[in-house]
């Protein structure tokens, strides 16, 4: 536990020494640090954890080594890969940005918070620990992590997501980044409200600057941060259509690019029984039977999804879809589409 006399270093100071001894230094974006591999791993970050990215940062770096390589993508091949991540515009402003950089830009990233942000996807924190990690550019970061971490130390009351408590963090963080070695001070900050500051149960007693954390010494820290007001989500209720030809096979629906689960591939929908034979006439489909299955529920940030399975055996053969944005595949080969976690999974229990 550190001493009083501790106070004497400053913030920065005492972060970067505990960093320097117990800091991860082994994480895959931390190897062969470049503007391209700091900007995907932040990308990946943004409300995922790092145990939860790193198989898919290997996969996709591995697959697309360099920004130019993930420019000239398929949307689809890239949808693929963030499969199960979640937060699924996350991948297409990705998908957005590298076209951009390397149509535009010769495949150089910025390296000034204000032309970084002016890009899809990427915020001012983001922004922020691209200047730090890849050019050790002075600039802060205020990503949850270190809301919470800055939360406590000084007793900020309040919901982070509040405009004004944000710029009092923000104007905290800023105070406490040195000038130099930037890029270690954003790893250990991140790494802190990451392994001992963390939501519950925080390992305060280990913690490098907890001689002058106000919430520590006041035994407060579960007040901070502020908690959102939580309010009942609501629940929109949807048939997922699971039309089966003489091929086993099942039919695939792109969808928009934009809203939930954007550009990737689903059953087709409807709200209810009396539409099933509307929906399937669309396709050229006549139903010889239906079968639906229990309500499964996904949980989105801002609502609910209950889904019923409905089973379709088809009568006659199925017209050929000219649509690009539909498509019969065989569900256990389904090739290389974005797929929503749930379709997915739903996928994977249909026997061909």
């Amino acid at each position: 536990m550190p001493t009083p006399s501790s106070m004497t270093n400053t913030f920065a100071q005492r972060l970067l020494h505990w960093f320097d001894q117990n800091g991860r230094k082994d994480l895959p974006w931390q190897q062969d640090i470049n503007p391209y591999r700091v900007w995907l791993s932040e990308i990946m970050l943004q409300q995922t954890q790092v145990s939860t990215v790193i198989p898919y940062f290997q996969r996709m770096s591995n697959r697309w080594s360099d920004v130019h390589a993930l420019a000239a993508a398929p949307l689809d091949e890239v949808l693929h890969q963030w499969t199960g991540l979640g937060y699924y515009a996350r991948a297409r402003n990705l998908h957005k940005t590298a076209q951009i950089i390397s149509r535009d830009l010769d495949g150089i990233f910025p390296d000034n918070v204000e032309q970084l942000q002016a890009l899809p996807g990427i915020g001012r924190s983001t922004a922020g620990a691209i200047c730090a990690i890849a050019h050790n550019r002075h600039c802060a970061i205020l990503d949850g992590n270190v809301k919470r971490v800055l939360a406590r130390h000084d007793a900020i009351p309040g919901w982070p997501g509040k405009t004004a408590i944000a710029n009092q963090l923000w104007d905290i963080a800023e105070k406490h980044t040195p000038a130099q070695r930037t890029g270690d001070y954003t790893q250990a900050i991140m790494d802190l409200g990451a392994t001992l500051c963390t939501r519950s149960k925080p390992a305060c007693t280990q913690c490098p600057v907890n001689a002058d954390c106000l919430a520590f010494t006041r035994d407060e820290t579960q007040l901070y941060p502020g908690k959102k007001a939580t309010k009942a989500l609501p629940i929109r209720q949807v048939l997922l259509l699971i039309i089966r030809d003489k091929k086993h096979q099942v039919l695939l629906q792109q969808r928009p690019p934009s809203g939930i689960w954007g550009g990737l591939w689903s059953f087709p929908e409807c709200a209810n029984e009396a539409e099933l034979v509307t929906i399937c006439a669309r396709f050229g489909i006549n139903i010889k039977s239906y079968r639906l299955a229990s309500t499964l529920r996904h949980t989105f940030s801002h609502f609910h999804l209950d889904y019923t399975p409905v089973h379709i055996d088809t009568q006659g053969a199925a017209k050929g879809i000219a649509d690009s944005s539909q498509r019969w595949v065989v569900p256990s080969a389904h090739g290389e589409i974005g797929l929503p976690a749930p379709i997915l999974t739903l996928l994977n229990t249909l026997k061909t």
